[in-house]
């Protein structure tokens, strides 16, 4: 999947307001590719432009989202729905919610099934019989009759990647995957999430706030502040040697980068809301790095760098 210099507007009362600006990102197919930043950076309305499921007051001035070969944006509604949950798939944040608690779990993983293959209903449950065992969901000819609320967040959340399994999905979009769980079953997750990409190929987007957690399992990085990516590089080469002030200021922010008995280095400051407007680098009211008459002032672009590299910040050029 290739995103091509996409920008997204939301509708305000009096003018609208831009939130994605320019936006290049390439999937290789088998990768999984981290999109990362803190909340409100834009990382969930990119998921959500490549599914077509925005909001009514957004909308997508210019742009280009190529899967398989075709432009995504000029599919009618009826074309996306074929699409979503078959070839593309979706890992929402929330598991407590994205489970229907009228239905059992068998229930909704063969209607999930059925709605993009054209099988049997026999033929689904055994599908759904498969990738429960997949998911690594011990028992599970018996928890197929169980209801979420019987299920932790652990589970749920096993249970929507099954889901997005059940097809056969090319690309998966895993949206702040492991937020609502503890921290032995996140790792639980990512590496089933992990295990799925090498065994069976599957491309990921992986979206995340959390440098830690990622650095473990995303082959390439992309860092994304205010609407704009900053940087791009593959994994190794990322934390070697980071380019970009607001992506060192993330890996600063780490406990563990600070050291025993060192303090946190929070980065000061908040993200800019869409209504700000701020000239020149929308990082600089925040950059320790900052240079009046530059930073300020200059719309810093995305360069290559070094090989496969890619930053954004003027004092880099």
């Amino acid at each position: 999947m290739e995103i091509k210099n996409l920008n997204l507007f939301f509708k305000g009362e009096e003018t609208d307001y831009q939130a994605l600006f320019d936006i290049n990102l390439s999937l290789r197919k088998g990768e999984l590719h981290a999109l990362v930043g803190e909340s409100g950076c834009g990382k969930s309305i990119t998921a959500m432009s490549v599914m077509r499921l925005l909001p009514k007051s957004a909308f997508i001035k210019s742009g280009e989202i190529i899967f398989n070969g075709n432009d995504l944006l000029k599919y009618k509604e009826s074309e996306m729905r074929e699409l979503r949950g078959n070839k593309i798939a979706l890992i929402p944040q929330d598991p407590m919610t994205s489970l229907n608690p009228l239905y059992t779990i068998g229930n909704q993983l063969t209607e999930a099934i059925k709605a993009h293959s054209k099988v049997t209903e026999r033929q689904a449950l055994r599908k759904a019989r498969e990738v429960m065992d997949m998911v690594k969901i011990s028992e599970y000819e018996k928890k197929l009759s169980f209801y979420p609320h019987e299920f932790s967040g652990g589970m749920r959340q096993r249970i929507i990647i099954a889901m997005a399994l059940a097809c056969n999905a090319e690309l998966i979009i895993a949206d702040e995957p492991t937020t609502a769980l503890d921290v032995t079953i996140q790792k639980q997750i990512m590496d089933l999430i992990a295990e799925i990409q090498k065994d069976l190929g599957t491309t990921v987007l992986l979206i995340s706030h959390d440098l830690a957690l990622i650095s473990n399992y995303a082959e390439k990085i992309t860092v994304m502040y205010a609407g704009h990516i900053v940087e791009e590089a593959e994994k190794e080469e990322f934390f070697k040697n980071t380019l970009h002030p607001y992506s060192t200021a993330l890996i600063n922010s780490l406990p563990a980068s600070s050291g025993p008995g060192s303090k946190l280095k929070p980065i000061a400051g908040a993200p800019p809301s869409i209504q700000e407007n701020i000239p020149g680098c929308k990082f600089y009211p925040r950059c320790e790095n900052f240079e009046v008459g530059l930073c300020d002032t200059k719309i810093p672009e995305l360069r290559e760098k070094s090989v496969n590299h890619f930053d954004a910040c003027l004092k880099n050029a």
